[in-house]
């Protein structure tokens, strides 16, 4: 684990936000959303970890963990397009996770967004979750930040960044952090140990690491993308 020096947050929207994306790569792009805040719905919540994956052999990021390592199909195909769209796929049949892709048109990549802190809309996130929890266990993990969220299969490609669509991201002024820490991605089991994981260190809804049991990082040196 190692931490960045002091994080301050200027506020970058609309075009600005997608040319930051655009310019990113992978983990300047998962470092980039931290502290962003993204709504759909009555909830908003603001982004505390993200986490950053890559494209195929061919491109600047390879990733063997990353959907899209062998190529576009119809199911990783948003990840090869624009900055600032949505990818969604789901994880054990019926979980939605969330990922903004970042990289100029044509080269894969996506952050994952991992958790959340719920702004607005708590009343919403707790039906959406189903069952009475914590505010800050609400967002905590990236499929239950989608289900707060109440971001449905059907919007998987929305631009994010453009006004007036059903889900908002931006990043505003005036928050301010010590430090955003990075390490090893969760549950993944090739390029383990890339440090493509980020996260307001002490924040009650950052996700436990976990770390698959079967995890090398034989792919490559963790400083790729950095």
């Amino acid at each position: 684990m190692r931490a960045t020096s002091r994080w301050e947050r200027p506020a970058i929207r609309g075009a600005d936000l997608r040319s930051a994306l655009e310019a990113s790569q992978p983990a300047e792009a998962a470092r980039l959303l931290i502290g962003c805040t993204i709504e759909h719905g009555p909830v908003r919540l603001r982004i505390v970890e993200t986490e950053a994956y890559g494209g195929p052999p061919d491109g600047p990021w390879p990733d063997p963990a990353a959907h899209s390592y062998r190529g576009p199909t119809a199911r990783n195909q948003v990840m090869f397009g624009p900055p600032g769209h949505l990818y969604i796929y789901r994880i054990y049949g019926m979980h939605l996770c969330l990922n903004i892709t970042y990289g100029p048109d044509g080269r894969a990549g996506g952050v994952l967004l991992r958790a959340g802190e719920i702004l607005d809309g708590i009343g919403a996130a707790q039906d959406r979750r189903g069952m009475e929890r914590a505010v800050h266990q609400l967002a905590r993990g990236p499929a239950n930040l989608a289900a707060a969220l109440g971001i449905p299969w059907e919007l998987r490609g929305t631009d994010v960044i453009a006004e007036g669509g059903p889900v908002l991201l931006e990043r505003g002024a005036g928050d301010q952090e010590e430090s955003i820490h990075a390490g090893p991605r969760v549950g993944v089991r090739l390029a383990a140990d890339r440090a493509w994981r980020f996260w307001l260190p002490g924040h009650p809804a950052v996700s436990a690491y976990r770390r698959h049991p079967a995890a090398t990082d034989a792919a490559g040196p963790n400083s790729l993308g950095h």
